[in-house]
């Protein structure tokens, strides 16, 4: 049985937000049953509230953003990613700025506050959506499906031309463990030819060496070096779990990515809502329910996507 879960008590923090390069209080409460993740902008007068779902994304450049009523918050996917990894479905984040605080640059000072306070499972059960036949999009470079399988499993690839890159793939079967011990203090990564071109336009004014890891043409500049080798696939599976949570509800099938990023992975979603006939909608679910139906898979097999690119 899969029931709701929100936060005990409420939390709050303060950081740099990665764009703005000012100073963001963020505070998160707990919610009802059904409420799902809203975001309400405390900074503007009326009424802000945004809930995080596919239909309120309006940006996907750089960072995944979601606005309703004229105002947007940003950089949304790092919380997005904590609360689907610690299986909170239902949550109030209040923000004074445009975008939520960037923290360290991964989910890990997320999912520390979170368990600080603990969950609180909520007397309903939560909507799975289980992948009954592939789903797949491709922009010319990258390309990200979802297929049947009986549980939530992720296998992410990317290809970068940097020495400290390279080709990384990685595979998990997702749980609140899994996700807690592998994921969630993988940081996000640029290149500082990158960081400097886009401080020039007003963007990225919060970046740092502490909420990044920054490579130069060669190599990593951080002193610290990297929290694990495969820290750049991690990272990209980080921001994927947050991207398809906006979904509203848990992934029953095997999510398989090459070179995605956030416009893609809502491309995915798009794809989703618009063939209801793949999927099906359940509140209780057993592993042997999809076992006949999911496709065998050798992982990561990515004969799949090199197909959907020809």
């Amino acid at each position: 049985m899969y029931l709701q879960r929100t936060l005990r008590d409420e939390i709050e923090c303060k950081s740099t937000g990665l764009h703005s390069g000012r100073k963001v209080s963020m505070k998160i409460r707990p919610a009802d049953v059904d409420e799902g993740i809203v975001f309400i902008r405390t900074d503007l007068t009326g009424n802000h509230r945004i809930k995080a779902e596919i239909g309120n994304v309006c940006d996907t450049t750089l960072a995944t953003t979601i606005g309703n009523n004229g105002s947007a918050v940003s950089t949304i996917e790092h919380l997005m990613s904590a609360f689907s990894g610690m299986g909170i479905d239902n949550a109030i984040v209040e923000v004074n700025a445009p975008e939520v605080p960037i923290m360290d640059g991964s989910a890990l000072p997320f999912v520390r506050m979170l368990k600080t306070v603990g969950t609180r499972i909520q007397g309903k059960r939560k909507k799975l959506l289980v992948i009954n036949e592939a789903i797949s999009v491709e922009d010319g470079v990258g390309a990200a499906m979802l297929l049947p399988a009986s549980e939530f499993k992720i296998t992410y690839k990317i290809d970068f031309d940097h020495p400290a890159i390279g080709q990384q793939t990685y595979h998990m079967t997702f749980s609140d463990a899994n996700y807690e011990e592998e994921i969630c203090s993988a940081r996000t990564f640029g290149f500082l030819k990158d960081v400097e071109y886009l401080q020039a336009r007003g963007l990225a004014l919060g970046g740092s060496l502490k909420n990044a890891v920054v490579l130069n043409d060669k190599k990593i500049i951080n002193k610290e070096g990297l929290r694990c080798p495969n820290e750049f696939v991690k990272h990209k599976i980080l921001d994927a779990i947050g991207d398809l949570s906006l979904l509203g509800m848990p992934i029953i099938g095997h999510f398989i990515a090459n070179k995605s990023g956030h416009r893609l992975n809502n491309q995915l979603l798009q794809a989703v809502l618009a063939r209801p006939q793949s999927w099906s909608l359940v509140h209780q679910y057993r592993r042997q329910d999809q076992a006949n139906a999911a496709r065998p898979l050798n992982v990561p097999d990515f004969r799949i996507l090199d197909a959907v690119n020809a």
